[in-house]
């Protein structure tokens, strides 16, 4: 299988770089996995489509604003994207100009309220650093940092809430869950009021989930790992749906890819934190999800691929021809969400 059977072409006029007012409000393509009907809808008629006792699975990662600004000893401007935090005060770490950040280097970003120190040159060309400061390190950086915006998007954010879910909660991801995007505190309520069960994981989201795939041939792609946990009590919402064949619907790949490293054959889930690099392309047998919620991805990337193993390759692409020509929104901002059901 190769990379090139995941490209599709899309005018660089519909990559949408600004959120809409309403979050709800963004359009939606329903697919049917079964009959390949394509409903075109309105993201808040998400609740049509889910029923009393599906368990809705959604990711409450929150984004920190890991993209700062500093200086070096000799007052050159560098740039860093935090990506994980190793331990304590030490970080894997983004840095440009990457030639110019070798071990020992030291640099200063908001006037001296956060140092860093260069201590290691990882695989891939990342970073370890070792930060220094006075106060708490995350108010630093709510204070000095921006939100790390995918590369597609070239618009300033002007607003920092809009790139979080309503249900952010554990800081930690150097990107968005951005399925969940859509999805108001009122149409939560709505979805609860229907008896609709709510259950979250969280996996904070690595800026690896829009590097590209290098590999010509899509099994030879090594995938990038996140660190994730699922408590107790979402676990058992989880098993009770499934112990009662009530549908598990994932709100994003997020979701999805906790869910399915997580699973026994039977589809079961439980208790447990560490990381995960599941890489899910068609053949991929799904085990414990029965729907996503995703968004548009982008062409030949991971995200795709893991969609068409659930809807079918042709299928999916099929849809995202027709959102091309209905003018659909792509990606993180005013974009619909695709929904794939099994009945």
């Amino acid at each position: 299988m190769k990379v090139s059977d995941f490209n599709y072409e899309l005018p660089e006029e519909l990559i949408a770089q600004t959120p809409i007012t309403k979050r709800d409000e963004s359009r939606l393509m329903v697919l049917n996995r079964n009959n390949k009907k394509i409903e075109h809808k309105i993201f808040k008629n998400i609740i049509d489509y889910l029923r009393p006792g599906d368990v809705l699975v959604r990711n409450n990662t929150k984004v920190i604003p890991a993209r700062i600004y500093g200086k070096k000893e000799t007052g050159a401007n560098v740039e860093f994207l935090l990506l994980n935090n190793i331990e304590g005060d030490i970080w894997e770490t983004i840095v440009r100009p990457g030639n110019k950040l070798h071990v020992g280097t030291k640099v200063i970003f908001g006037e001296g309220i956060l140092n860093a120190e260069i201590l290691e040159i990882m695989p891939g060309g990342t970073r370890k650093v070792k930060f220094t400061y006075n106060g708490i390190f995350n108010e630093i950086l709510d204070k000095i940092g921006l939100m790390p915006l995918p590369p597609y998007i070239h618009e300033e954010l002007k607003e920092k809430d809009r790139y979080q879910t309503v249900y952010a909660k554990f800081r930690g991801s150097a990107a968005a869950p951005t399925a969940g995007l859509h999805f108001t505190n009122e149409l939560l309520n709505e979805l609860e009021q229907k008896g609709v069960i709510i259950a979250n994981v969280t996996l904070h989201v690595g800026i690896g989930t829009f590097r590209p795939v290098k590999e010509e041939n899509v099994e030879e792609h090594k995938m990038h790992t996140e660190h994730f946990y699922i408590k107790k009590e979402d676990a058992e919402k989880i098993n009770n749906a499934k112990h009662e064949g009530r549908r598990i619907i994932a709100v994003g790949t997020t979701s999805c890819r906790v869910l399915e490293s997580v699973a026994d054959e039977k589809g079961f889930v439980k208790e447990i934190e560490t990381d995960t690099g599941i890489y899910i392309y068609p053949g991929y047998k799904f085990k414990c999800i029965d729907g996503l919620i995703t968004n548009f991805h982008l062409p030949e990337s991971t995200l795709l691929m893991l969609v068409s193993a659930l809807a079918g390759r042709e299928f999916v692409l099929d849809a995202y021809k027709e959102a091309v020509k209905e003018k659909y929104r792509f990606f993180s901002f005013r974009r619909c969400n695709v929904y794939h059901m099994n009945e």
